[in-house]
């Protein structure tokens, strides 16, 4: 297998997810902010040029990050951060496609459409006119979150996932351009902490 490798939330979920589990796949470094996933030979492997990528010894290419560090987790031998059960994979998978849709999306779309405006705005359409309200959809979700992991150690419960990991490292990136963590939100403040002191986060 080979992981193309590059800068940015998305890969560096996909790295602190593999560093988690102790696995260890060749990597390859595409140069995102020349551009290079938008050209060939990439393209060929990755029809929307995203980034990162896991190419199997097959030659099937996967290119979401959900999707890659799920496909691992059941090939892998060790404790799953999706889940043992149908249970336990069902919930974080629910819990994955909350933040995806109502914190995770806005946020970098937020960003996108602002702070990075001159980097994507002749890579993908950008509607600058909506970046302030895609942050405060961001920081409401985020607020409402807050109340809802009051008590217990992780956003999904008591099992530490996939959910953590998503999560903490679209937040870290978050925090470096512009929308930081709302002080008030002490929930959401400790668990970001506790995350950030993991070996998998440091390294």
């Amino acid at each position: 297998m080979l992981l193309y490798d590059s800068v940015g939330p998305n890969p560096r979920t996909v790295r602190v997810y593999m560093a988690e589990r102790g696995i260890d796949i060749p990597r390859q470094e595409v140069d995102l902010r020349g551009g290079e996933n938008r050209r060939e030979p990439y393209l060929s492997k990755v029809p929307f040029g995203q980034l990162p990528a896991l190419e199997l010894d097959d030659g099937t290419v996967i290119s979401e990050i959900t999707a890659i560090c799920e496909y691992l987790d059941e090939t892998r031998p060790g404790p799953r951060l999706f889940g043992d059960t149908a249970e336990q994979r069902a919930v974080t998978r629910m819990w994955t496609r909350r933040l995806d849709l109502n914190i995770v999306e806005p946020m970098a779309n937020g960003f996108r459409f602002s702070r990075g405006l001159k980097f994507f705005q002749n890579r993908i359409r950008v509607i600058p006119q909506a970046a302030d309200d895609l942050k405060l959809v961001a920081q409401e979700w985020l607020t409402r979150l807050d109340k809802m992991i009051a008590g217990r150690p992780w956003i999904a419960g008591e099992r530490f996932s996939f959910v953590d990991i998503f999560l903490y490292c679209f937040l870290d990136f978050g925090a470096g351009v512009g929308q930081p963590l709302n002080p008030e939100n002490r929930n959401i403040q400790a668990w970001f902490a506790k995350m950030a002191a993991r070996p998998s986060v440091k390294a």
